[in-house]
């Protein structure tokens, strides 16, 4: 898959930010997340808006236009960060890039290679810049369009890209108000601290780091809820809770050998904080409201299929409640986890594996005015041992996108339990 770019372009808000609005201060949770970028990559097919070059040029100025319209209410997205400490909202604007990929639409969502679709987003993710949000809409031999989105985890989480983009999208066709106004605030929630002698890009991976997609069908999906249902009186298993623990069991089964008992087996499951804030905070407020919950993991030879584990992960999110939530907002104590964490990271001690799930957000609702996306995709991360899932798009599947190191991959792939499971390709009618 070749990628040319055709033009590179800088987009501003539509109206000018207020001057009281200018400095957006980062949250304690923004200062701490990792610098690097967020990716989505959203394909339309060209059925859904036509084929020739006057209508691919027609569909791009809207993606411009309606951008530089969002811009104007999610206005520290076209600022600038600055020493992890605040953005100023100087409307310097988003880079754009428009770029002709020489293939079919058809080829990338039928076979889709996660380490070839980075090439479809404006940025490389670990690049560390001062620019918050860029955007690349690629156009396919077709007339079909992928809109590859990459923004700062510094300023933003998961919820806070995908409210980002439906609201774009909503802009883009024309129902401007079918969205809810973002509220940034959460300095007020999370006042800003002195983070000294903590790294926040600690875990960012320079080796070389290969994602592979695992598709699992409803039907298995289900199945591995019913496998990880250890009695009749425990709550079944959620779909995550149940992929969480399979995909944990195949990682230590095909890649870590016998227990080592000098290592400690940490799994971590991104949360949700807005639900478990007194009173509630509404999805509305946009920044990093999400923290990872740890549970350290049973690792006994002759137990292979971790059914422990549910439960083991269920305990460790219990543990994010108000006693968590007041450790959050003292601020000094969640820094000293942090470091003792990342000391933990690089000297080996600890094996750790992520899991953040992206399933029932509405990527799939992302309507720009020429119909719904016929898939939705990430891209290849750059963090070691990080699974994200996400919703195949039709028929209730998940697909698990994995990331680890190249010789895990190698031994990973061919677990059979897994490749028994799984399958690579997408159904998908363009």
């Amino acid at each position: 898959m070749k990628v040319a770019v055709i033009e590179r372009d800088c987009i501003k808000p539509s109206s000018p930010t207020p001057n009281d609005l200018r400095k957006h201060e980062l949250s304690f949770l923004d200062q701490v997340a990792p610098p690097i970028f967020m990716p989505m990559l959203l394909f339309y097919p060209a059925t859904n808006y036509g084929h020739c070059n006057d209508e691919n040029a027609l569909s791009a100025s809207r993606v411009k236009q309606s951008l530089s319209e969002t811009l104007t209410q999610f206005y520290p997205l076209a600022g600038r960060i600055i020493d992890n400490a605040f953005v100023d909202c100087n409307d310097e604007g988003t880079p754009f890039v428009e770029a002709r990929v020489n293939c079919l639409l058809s080829d990338v969502v039928s076979q889709p290679d996660p380490n070839q679709l980075n090439k479809l987003l404006p940025c490389e993710l670990e690049c560390v810049v001062d620019f918050v949000l860029a955007v690349q809409a690629n156009i396919f031999d077709c007339g079909g369009m992928a809109i590859g989105v990459c923004i700062s985890h510094k300023i933003a989480d998961a919820l806070s890209l995908v409210m980002f983009l439906n609201s774009w999208a909503s802009i883009s066709r024309g129902d401007n108000c079918d969205y809810t106004a973002p509220t940034f605030d959460l300095a007020t929630f999370f006042p800003p601290r002195s983070i000294s002698g903590f790294k926040p890009g600690t875990g960012i991976a320079r080796d070389k780091i290969v994602t592979k997609r695992f598709v699992f069908s409803a039907s298995t999906v289900a199945s591995l809820r019913t496998k990880y249902t250890t009695s009749a009186t425990d709550r079944r298993p959620t779909r995550i809770e149940a992929l969480s623990a399979f995909v944990w069991s195949r990682f230590l089964a095909s890649t870590q050998g016998k227990p080592n008992s000098d290592t400690v087996y940490k799994v971590l499951h991104a949360v949700n904080l807005r639900t478990r804030m007194d009173p509630a905070l509404p999805e509305s407020h946009f920044g990093n409201v999400s923290r990872f919950a740890t549970a350290t993991t049973s690792f006994e030879e002759g137990e292979e299929e971790c059914y422990g584990f549910v439960g083991q992960m269920r305990d460790a999110i219990k543990t994010v409640n108000g006693e968590y939530m007041r450790k959050i907002l003292e601020g000094t104590a969640h820094v000293n986890y942090l470091k003792q964490r990342a000391e933990e990271f690089l000297k080996g001690e600890v094996v750790s594996f992520s899991f953040t799930s992206l399933c029932r957000f509405p990527l799939y609702e992302t309507d720009f005015g020429w119909g719904k996306p016929i898939w939705v995709g990430s891209a290849s991360l750059t963090f070691k041992n990080l699974v994200c899932f996400m919703d195949s798009g039709s028929g209730g599947g998940i697909e698990a996108w994995v990331n680890l190191k190249k010789e895990d991959m190698a031994k990973f792939q061919e677990d059979e339990q897994l490749r028994a499971l799984t399958y690579p390709a997408r159904d998908a009618k363009v």
